[in-house]
């Protein structure tokens, strides 16, 4: 099955079901009301060091959209440092914990890998070595753009959009827009995943990304259900309608049942957790008030933000599960 999909500017349309996604690209800002203080740090003691990729055409940086992720691991304790440098072992030297938000390949196709094989040989091997990676990559383009680096630790990227109108937030006109629950097993068994009784985590919300397969040694964090879909694109063509550049994108439709949008594995020496949607560790607000990310009303993303780069750092345990 085919679906047509139509991308104007912002906004990407699904023609054949109606419905409207909200590309990163042109994502709104920061919210700069949003409340970074941790009234216990837990990486204090240990003052990791983050690099934050900013290199490779990336869609979010540390002083942008996340900036309020580089504030709350900050105020956790670690060490935050935009670097724009190319990938290689003395940029990387000294890091604890690389970070890589929605890079894009060239500007004449996006789709093409952001990392040259010689960056991708390098994040690995400081990765075998002991260093900590986290990999966020969205939805089109950029699924495509960090499938040549995924691919390095085993994991494939779907490089399209994943929707699962059963386990999407009702209300929200958008079958991207997902809730991973406890209560519907959707999270996996893992330190990332285990809160305390004043920071749960019941549940983690995305915002339109697309899906991962990890390898057999992984650990799922955020399990997509029976019902999830990916559509992913075949083609396209682009047509001006004035100062409006509309791109339509053929889409093919397949199960995504037993792949995951969040994962975590260890790697030689290292750790690696891989997201396939970039909004869940942002705080944003949209043109009219609404506002997603770690400040969209009833999820628990700032604790699984907090988690996440606390397991990076080394500061929780293994999993006692393994999948």
């Amino acid at each position: 099955m085919r679906r047509s999909v139509v991308v104007t500017g912002a906004v990407l349309v699904a023609a054949a079901a109606g419905v409207a996604f909200f590309g990163p690209w042109r994502e709104p800002g920061a919210d700069r009301q949003y409340g970074t203080e941790v009234a216990d740090p837990k990486l204090s003691a240990l003052r990791p060091q983050v690099l934050f990729d900013h290199g490779h055409r990336n869609i979010h940086s540390a002083s942008g959209r996340y900036g309020p992720f580089a504030a709350l691991i900050a105020a956790d304790g670690c060490r935050v440092r935009q670097i724009g440098a190319r990938l290689d072992s003395k940029a990387l030297a000294g890091a604890d914990i690389l970070v890589i938000v929605n890079a894009k390949g060239p500007s004449e196709d996006p789709t093409q890998s952001a990392f040259t094989d010689a960056e991708c040989d390098a994040v690995h091997d400081y990765v075998q070595q002991g260093g900590a990676l986290l990999l966020v990559a969205d939805h089109h383009p950029c699924g495509e753009a960090a499938s040549n680096l995924a691919a390095r630790f085993g994991v494939q990227m779907s490089g399209g959009w994943t929707d699962d109108s059963t386990h999407a937030r009702v209300g929200s006109g958008d079958p991207g827009q997902l809730l991973f629950t406890k209560a519907d097993g959707q999270l996996g068994a893992h330190p990332i995943l285990q809160g305390v009784p004043d920071a749960p985590i019941d549940t983690v919300e995305t915002f339109t990304g697309q899906s991962l397969l990890g390898p057999s040694d992984s650990s799922p964090l955020l399990i997509l259900s029976a019902s999830s879909m990916d559509r992913v694109p075949v083609s396209s063509t682009v047509q001006h309608q004035g100062s409006k550049r509309i791109t339509t994108f053929e889409t093919a439709d397949h199960s995504a049942a037993g792949r995951v949008q969040g994962l975590a594995l260890r790697s030689g020496r290292g750790r690696v957790v891989m997201l396939g949607e970039a909004a869940m560790l942002t705080a944003q607000k949209g043109d009219r008030g609404g506002r997603f990310g770690m400040n969209s009303p009833g999820n628990d993303n700032r604790n699984f933000t907090l988690n996440v780069v606390r397991w990076l750092a080394g500061a929780l345990d293994e999993p006692a599960v393994r999948h």
